[in-house]
């Protein structure tokens, strides 16, 4: 399952030095032999404690994360929705990707020059929204004058359409985005079918000074940025994208020692790939023992068949059943042994909505 986030910012925000801490902390490509990477792709390991203690428990010969893609998009302008700077290929690259990850200055250093000449993360967030608002704003425009006519005649799928965009226009031209909007599930298929850019789930990242890691709630320049996302119904992190991209470097025992040293739980980045994996609606569940204990990403409302064909379309094909075991209960009763006289071995069938952290083995035949 190929999702990615695309990660955007003015010039001089840190996006690249993001990137730069994501593809040092990539994925071992050894165990992904199916993944075609581009240059402005960094696949990373989806951080879970939970593999950590199947393989404890149920030990097999090597244990597989399950992975997430960011995209590294070409630095934005004002005025890229006319096309200035590499505008339209940036709108077009947004347009590929599931996630906007939007990187945000929120560090003072004069070494750094600042492209609007001052440190404003307000006016930089409204400077990209307003360009991804304008394209969305020509887009559905070009979709009324479609439309118009034949909602006109009377044709009910066309009034429907009809009605959505004239909700959509007023807000886009306010310079807001279509997210901010809400919509019942009939209203919600056209949206999708319009393809707009300010629909896309968003996480802010506001790339702060290193000292203050340890507590991004006491800095008043993430504080506007954290504001900001609240008003949109979107999440913010707090992370220092050059002190990530030094921990990317580093090994296990020397990254752990580091952050115990800032005062800080978990690293940055895995907050990060965690916040755009659940943004997504993106769930995990593991197959366990033998040749490999792995991590699989399903999205979150999807039936076991389905998820059995995440990891080969034969297993949806001649799917049976599914033997289903919760990890909270694999970590309680410690094996499977206990696990099943205690009675929290399932078999589930066809129409079993598949949870986070199941571990599942799968019975087809094709």
């Amino acid at each position: 399952m190929s999702l990615t986030a695309g990660i955007v910012g003015l010039p001089n925000v840190g996006k690249s030095t993001l990137f730069n801490a994501i593809t040092k902390a990539g994925a071992e490509m050894a165990n992904y032999p199916f993944a075609t990477i581009e240059p402005n792709v960094g696949m990373v390991e989806v951080p879970d404690k939970r593999l950590a203690r199947i393989q404890e428990l149920i030990p097999a010969k090597k244990v597989v994360h399950t992975t997430f893609e960011f995209t590294d998009i070409a630095g934005l302008v004002k005025g890229a929705s006319k096309g200035e700077g590499l505008g339209n290929k940036f709108l077009e690259n947004i347009r590929q990707t599931d996630a906007i990850v939007h990187v945000v200055r929120a560090f003072e250093d004069d070494n750094i020059t600042s492209v609007t000449g001052k440190v404003d993360p307000e006016e930089d967030i409204n400077t990209i929204n307003l360009e991804l608002a304008i394209a969305d704003l020509d887009a559905v425009n070009r979709r009324i004058a479609k439309v118009q006519k034949v909602a006109q005649q009377g044709d009910k799928a066309a009034k429907a359409e009809m009605a959505v965009l004239e909700k959509l226009k007023p807000v886009l031209e306010e310079g807001n985005a279509a997210r901010s909007i809400e919509f019942n599930d009939d209203e919600q298929q056209i949206v999708k079918g319009v393809f707009l850019l300010t629909t896309k789930p968003v996480i802010y990242v506001a790339n702060i000074a290193e000292s203050s890691m340890a507590d991004p709630e006491s800095d008043s320049l993430y504080q506007i940025v954290k504001k900001h996302a609240e008003s949109e119904n979107a999440e913010a992190l707090g992370i220092s994208a050059a002190t990530e991209e030094e921990i990317a470097s580093m090994d296990e025992s020397d990254r752990q020692e580091f952050l115990e040293a800032e005062g800080v739980e978990e690293s940055g980045l895995d907050r990060l790939i965690k916040a755009a994996y659940h943004i997504l609606g993106l769930r995990t569940f593991f197959t366990a023992g033998g040749t490999e204990t792995r991590a699989w990403t399903f999205r979150d409302g999807m039936k076991a068949p389905q998820v059995a064909g995440v990891i080969h379309s034969d297993f949806e094909r001649g799917f049976i059943r599914a033997e289903v075991v919760s990890y909270d209960d694999l970590d309680k009763f410690e094996t499977m042994q206990k696990v099943k006289e205690a009675g929290k071995l399932r078999l589930e069938g066809k129409d079993y909505l598949v949870q986070d952290g199941d571990i599942i083995e799968f019975r087809f035949n094709v």
